[in-house]
């Protein structure tokens, strides 16, 4: 996973939920680890109080792991978006959401005594009524013995940057300012080069098979833009492969054997004459396929002015294909994605 996940980590009210509604403005996605948890609260039919939050969460990193709720939140992200993931507790779950590319913890800190107004004044009623209670709560979630309890200081400990919320908002935002200047200074921005670009265009062409016995896609590129697709399977207008359209492949026929009596069109045939269906040439092009070209769609390739074919897998009967193709000067590569 290429995106930013920006991960959050410190004491109650040291102001990770304000920093999260911050970046949330800067178009990061938000996810809790908390919420995990609430879903399963829910299902049990419990009150979302405090003290059931800690208890099942304590629970669940016993059973199955520390990392648990991490695991369960990175199911939930995407490809594409940039997370700022809130909640992170327990050392295990850096570890495990350190496991993705370009995840970073924030620490977020403010003295006790600043925390303590600011719990008072949100004034909700199961928070602690005295600084003493506010202290001992602390304690509590800050180092347990039992490695799946709550472990601040040690999650704390792990992190790649700390803020110091201590001030005013304005100063507060321009510290995570910041740090989001830095992150994009160590950020390592994978994006696939041309030859995968279109193989993976190529595989997902492929999905549309109809063929019980194999799925092949094929793409024609010209001056690094698609200006053709084909997948293998019956022709238009007639049943499915996997509807029984073709006697040979529902047979499971031998591999090179019969081949005159399959009514499938192979992957790079269809892109070939589906251009020329459209009235677009593919002289000059470049064909990039799941599979090497059989000899049949080599001799089109050839005289279709195809020059280049990339293939991703070596079809099994294709050693005269290949040859014939670099006979005829069309240059030909495998690349493996």
């Amino acid at each position: 996973m290429s995106n930013i996940i920006l991960g959050l980590t410190g004491e109650n009210c040291s102001g990770k939920t304000t920093a999260a509604e911050y970046m949330k403005k800067k178009g990061f996605y938000y996810l809790s680890l908390s919420d995990v948890i609430r879903e399963e609260v829910i299902k049990e039919g419990k009150p979302l109080t405090r003290e059931n939050l800690v208890k099942k969460g304590n629970e669940m990193r016993k059973r199955f792991g520390d990392g648990i709720l991490a695991k369960k939140t990175i199911e939930k992200m995407e490809e594409g978006k940039n997370y700022i993931v809130d909640s992170i507790r327990n050392p295990g779950e850096v570890e495990e959401l350190k496991k993705l590319q370009n995840f970073y913890l924030i620490y977020i800190n403010a003295p006790a005594e600043v925390r303590f107004e600011r719990i008072k004044a949100r004034g909700r009623e199961e928070d602690p009524q005295t600084f003493e209670e506010f202290l001992k709560l602390e304690k509590m979630e800050e180092e347990n013995k039992e490695g799946y309890k709550q472990q601040l200081k040690k999650t704390a400990g792990m992190a790649d940057f700390t803020i110091l919320n201590d001030s005013s908002i304005e100063r507060f935002y321009e510290s995570i300012d910041g740090v989001l200047e830095r992150v994009i200074k160590r950020f390592e921005f994978k994006r696939p080069v041309w030859d995968e670009y279109f193989m993976n265009i190529a595989k997902v062409v492929s999905s549309r098979a109809n063929c019980i016995k194999r799925k092949i896609g094929a793409v024609i590129v010209k001056d690094k833009r698609v200006i053709s697709t084909g997948y293998n399977g019956t022709p238009r207008g007639v049943k499915n492969c996997y509807e029984g359209g073709c006697p040979r492949c529902n047979a499971f026929t031998e591999s090179g054997k019969n081949l005159e009596s399959c009514f499938c069109a192979h992957a790079e045939e269809n892109a070939i004459v589906q251009a020329a269906y459209h009235g677009v040439s593919v002289k000059g092009g470049t064909l990039y396929t799941t599979y090497s070209p059989c000899l049949y769609c080599a001799r089109m390739i050839i005289n279709a002015g195809i020059v280049e074919v990339v293939y991703n897998e070596q079809y099994p009967l294709a050693e005269d294909a290949i040859r014939l193709l670099k006979e005829a000067g069309v240059k030909v590569r495998a690349m493996k994605v």
